[in-house]
């Protein structure tokens, strides 16, 4: 009888942008390796054998999922393919780890709860910001109770670098994210209702594509990016950007209001052509409020609740958000995720993500994108099912 590994055998789909999960994930004899790839694309798969000695390549994710040799797979792989290679990992008894955003419409995302569910195999999503130690800094000060009970939030998402990472590929195409009202705005969903302790119940949306439209440096089809897609302080003004995707139909610039299922209201708003990349949150109860100065490492949490007063910048408490133990990653984010899916799907139990939320920042984003695109008329967001809910909530459990 062989004897079971020491490490969780992991099974990777997709090795590009967030090819970085895996290599976090690859540890030989401290938890976890990587044992099998499938990408497409063959300069992709070239990478992947340098990255992970010994492990099986693939152009076709059929060998990954149904490999005797894999415990559990990664689907890091473009939005739209996300619930058509998580439900077979699922039904081929897999654990499952499916990077943001679950998919790009609600019915795809139902599809893979419901098939979790019934197949009874461990579901993870990798929603990285509820990692984030400047998003687990506010949700402990509003725990609490510094600022009294939340009653409204409001979210900036500056994207300093839009032009590079968001329009010169699929992620400028409707038909493969939706929009980046989804695509880019599930994270920043995802904390809203994680802070608020609510789901967005109704949204209105107004949005433009009012810069990277218009510009006419386009790669031609089929041609692949070129070597200096993105740099940390080139491209600048968003004018001087070159070999951007062929096709540009998804918004530049958008904004949301939100009313949450609990009552509270929230607004956010995306920028993909600001000089700076952080995001804001402001969160007011009605006792206080607090505001997030930066989100990395050196950023602080300020809060004012002590009384009334005109402007004044120094607040009553400054929180230093504190450094991650491991920075590699979204401020030492992706590590903890990477450490508590390998957790999951060894032993199981609850997780601070949550494949219902992970739906519900979806379903929000969806709804908002047809909103702006309806000229802002209010939609109403869908619920989910009663006992995926529980089901979830129990920590995948019968």
């Amino acid at each position: 009888m062989t004897a079971p590994s020491p490490d969780l055998r992991l099974g990777v789909l997709g090795f590009g942008l967030r090819g970085s999960i895996a290599r976090l994930a690859h540890r030989p004899g401290h938890g976890s390796r990587v044992v099998a790839v499938a990408d497409h694309a063959a300069e992709i798969r070239t990478e992947a054998a340098a990255a992970f000695p010994g492990a099986r390549i693939s152009g076709d994710p059929k060998e990954v999922i149904g490999g005797p040799d894999v415990d559990a797979v990664l689907v890091l792989t473009p939005d739209h393919t996300h619930a058509g290679l998580a439900c077979a990992a699922l039904r081929a008894g897999r654990p499952v780890f499916v990077e943001k955003p679950l998919d790009i419409t609600v019915e795809r995302c139902d599809e893979v709860l419901r098939t979790a569910y019934e197949t009874g195999t461990r579901l993870y999503v990798g929603h990285n910001m509820r990692h984030m130690p400047v998003v687990r800094l506010m949700r402990e000060i509003i725990a609490r109770g510094e600022i009294g009970a939340v009653k409204t939030v409001w979210v900036r998402h500056f994207v300093g670098y839009g032009g590079d990472w968001y329009f010169k590929d699929w992620h400028a195409e409707r038909r493969y994210t939706t929009g980046l009202l989804l695509q880019k705005a599930a994270h920043d969903f995802d904390v809203l209702h994680w802070l608020a302790g609510g789901f967005a119940r109704q949204v209105q949306a107004l949005g433009d594509l009012m810069v990277y439209g218009d510009l006419p440096d386009r790669r031609a089809a089929g041609e692949p990016k070129h070597a200096d897609w993105y740099t940390e302080d080139g491209h600048w003004p968003p004018g001087t950007q070159r070999g951007l995707n062929p096709v540009i139909d998804v918004e530049d610039v958008s904004l949301v209001n939100m009313r949450l299922d609990n009552g509270v209201l929230a607004a956010y708003q995306q920028c993909h052509f600001t000089p700076d990349y952080w995001r804001n949150y402001t969160v007011i109860g009605d006792a206080g409020r607090l505001e997030n100065f930066g989100d990395g490492p050196g950023s602080v949490v300020k809060v004012w609740n002590t009384r009334r007063s005109h402007y004044r910048a120094e607040p009553d408490t400054t929180y230093p958000v504190p450094d991650a133990e491991d920075d590699a990653g979204h401020g030492g984010a992706d590590p903890l995720l990477v450490e508590e899916f390998v957790r999951f799907a060894r032993a199981g139990g609850r997780t601070d993500t949550s494949p219902v939320a992970a739906r519900m920042a979806v379903a929000a984003g969806v709804r908002a994108t047809e909103s702006l695109r309806a000229g802002g008329d209010a939609r109403t967001v869908p619920g989910l099912d009663a006992e995926l809910i529980a089901y979830f909530e129990r920590g995948q459990t019968r």
